[in-house]
């Protein structure tokens, strides 16, 4: 029973990506090993990351279970260094702008799904006994993939030269709350105490209006110029 649930677990949280990838167009590309490498840029910024809040945001002792939003808010604000890692990852693959996206967003959102879930599903939906906590984590992280090809997209999307200038502050704003999104969610939970399938679901109503904000942008886009396709 309890392998089942680990299977299931597995299967809620991979499939989707599998299927991204294969139905993406990324496989007819050849595109793996780009994917690998996109993975391996997501170690490295994540490396850096620590070392700069392990030098400039150390632990504090503080209790008493409030949340210091300040301190919080500088800490987030180091994940724009996953923004620049995502572009640096873009500006080395060749080819179609939607290639480049789908390969950074997959190769991205597959190192963090590894590195963050596989580990907690191998020794706790093993367990002896059934914990919701594991289909929600797997839940999560099809969101997370959803909020990684949207960050991909808005990264493009601002580093486009015939990109409407006039839209940039909403390509801004967009970037903003997706690497402000933990904090965000933090402070729901302090103030409003969300349960954790509705923490979940304002998740994805989060994530679900970003991307279809997003997807509009790139559309349009696209639309006014179909040579965006290659870059």
């Amino acid at each position: 029973m309890t392998l089942f649930h680990f299977g299931n677990c597995v299967a809620l949280a991979y499939v989707p990506y599998f299927l991204t990838y294969k139905f993406s167009g990324l496989s007819e590309y050849s595109a793996f090993w780009k994917c690998v490498q996109a993975g391996g840029a997501y170690l490295a910024t994540q490396l850096c990351k620590m070392l700069i809040l392990a030098t400039f945001f150390p632990a504090s002792e503080t209790g008493g279970g409030n949340l210091d939003v300040i301190g919080e808010f500088l800490k987030t604000s180091v994940d724009f260094g996953d923004l620049i890692g995502i572009q640096l990852i873009m500006s080395s693959i060749p080819g179609k702008g939607e290639i480049k996206i789908m390969t950074a967003a997959m190769g991205w959102a597959t190192a963090e799904l590894v590195m963050t879930r596989f580990i907690p599903m191998w020794v706790g939906a093993r367990g002896v006994e059934f914990d919701w906590k594991y289909i929600q984590m797997s839940l999560e992280s099809n969101i997370n993939l959803v909020q990684h090809i949207a960050a991909a997209v808005l990264v493009w999307l601002w580093s486009r030269h015939d990109f409407n200038r006039s839209l940039l502050p909403v390509v801004g704003t967009l970037l903003g709350l997706s690497v402000y999104r933990p904090l965000i969610v933090e402070i729901l939970i302090h103030a409003v105490g969300l349960g954790s399938w509705t923490l979940l679901l304002a998740k994805a109503l989060f994530t679900g209006a970003v991307g279809l904000v997003t997807l509009q942008l790139y559309v349009g886009l696209v639309h006014s110029n179909p040579s965006n396709h290659y870059d």
